[in-house]
């Protein structure tokens, strides 16, 4: 058995390779960046106004009007002093531009331009390279492509970007007892659950399955089903099965597939039985079977490794601290994940924390973490990783 911390320090610690791909702009929100951006030119590549008005040569309050440029205009237009142009937003100024006067703070009667201030210089006028000069890096290799990400690489003519690809990923839930919701079930029977909160937690990071397998509780059929589907993924994620219980197969199977096992079990709860392994450049991770456990485990494990194997520069959730709105005492004998939800800054921890209780995870927003033993009072502060908005 490992603590928590040197689990995650295996999982760290472990050596990776990245491959990249190309793909389309549209495409692209949520990768990490497999080079280095330079910007191939200024932004803006011109001086161009900020706002719908009036270009300006000469601080005055009187002009005389003598033109018009719209955006998109390609025309060089070089002012006089004591001249004006209308002039709309991302239009090119004209040469010997002082300023650019909105137009909410102008008058004008027959060509005559009249000002309710005095302008001050460069006054609304977006300068050539006030973003970014032509051979500046814009993005570091591993920057994460987020919507303001595509809009600057959009701005910059790219159409497609070189990214790190994602880890191929498969999920197999294992037990007789488990039957797919929507169908007919006995007495003794639950429906399956534990692979639609995994695959939903990986399309909540920008991750998806590939696969998703159903094996019973037999030792044949776990190993030829284990066998099957890690041929075709870089991460295989099992859910139930790997604990000590007479129809649990999982860990002795992923043994006679070549699986070399990094670490089992961890002095935590819930989760305890976790199971992390490697074959050659693939990796395993085996949850436990309750809803809960399988759930926490993954936000603590599984996604700082699957955002390793996509090149992202930071990984795992972050963790915060906020005041708690009660009293509580870890009781549970081992440090403990809590289910917690987060509400106007403050803690609180919920009832049900046990292992298969899944609805009160569903009704937080958070994981709250306490050492063994640790008892805190109304307003301390708590370490929580959020899970949820």
């Amino acid at each position: 058995m490992v603590t928590i911390e040197e689990a995650l320090r295996i999982i760290e610690d472990q050596k990776i390779s990245l491959k990249s791909e190309l793909k389309p702009l549209e495409e692209a929100l949520g990768f990490a960046l497999a080079t280095e951006t330079i910007a191939p030119f200024d932004v803006p590549e011109f001086d161009n106004s900020a706002m719908d008005g009036y270009a300006l040569c000469g601080l005055y309050q009187e002009y005389q009007l003598v033109g018009e440029i719209a955006a998109g205009d390609s025309k060089d237009v070089e002012l006089q002093d004591g001249k004006a142009v209308r002039i709309f937003t991302g239009a090119k100024v004209p040469q010997n531009s002082t300023a650019v006067m909105m137009q909410e703070k102008t008058s004008v009667t027959d060509s005559t331009l009249f000002l309710d201030e005095m302008p001050k210089v460069g006054q609304n006028i977006r300068k050539k390279g006030g973003q970014l000069t032509e051979g500046q890096t814009v993005f570091e290799k591993g920057h994460f492509l987020n919507p303001p990400s595509l809009a600057l690489m959009g701005s910059l003519g790219l159409s497609q970007l070189e990214v790190f690809s994602k880890p191929q990923i498969n999920i197999i839930t294992t037990g007789n007892e488990l039957v797919k919701p929507g169908e007919p079930k006995t007495e003794g029977q639950i429906y399956e659950s534990n692979s639609y909160a995994i695959s939903g937690a990986l399309r909540q990071f920008g991750f998806k399955h590939h696969q998703k397998t159903q094996i019973q509780d037999d030792f044949e059929a776990t190993k030829a089903g284990i066998k099957t589907v890690l041929e075709s993924c870089d991460v295989l994620i099992i859910s139930g099965g790997i604990s000590v219980g007479d129809y649990d197969f999982v860990k002795q199977s992923l043994e006679e597939n070549g699986v070399n096992e990094l670490f089992y079990k961890v002095f935590q709860k819930p989760g305890k039985p976790l199971y992390f392994g490697r074959k050659e450049n693939q990796f395993v991770f085996a949850l436990p079977g309750n809803p809960a456990s399988s759930l926490t485990c993954f936000y603590i494990y599984v996604l700082p490794l699957l955002q390793r194997l996509s090149g992202y520069q930071k990984t795992g959730l972050t963790t915060y601290q906020f005041p708690i709105r009660h009293a509580f005492e870890n009781r549970f004998g081992r440090p403990s994940f809590l289910k917690a939800a987060v509400v106007d800054g403050r803690v609180e921890i919920l009832d049900g924390q046990g292992s298969s209780m899944i609805q009160s995870m569903a009704k937080g927003n958070a994981l709250a973490f306490l050492d063994d033993g640790e008892t805190l009072k109304e307003g301390d502060l708590i370490r929580c990783k959020l899970i949820s908005q």
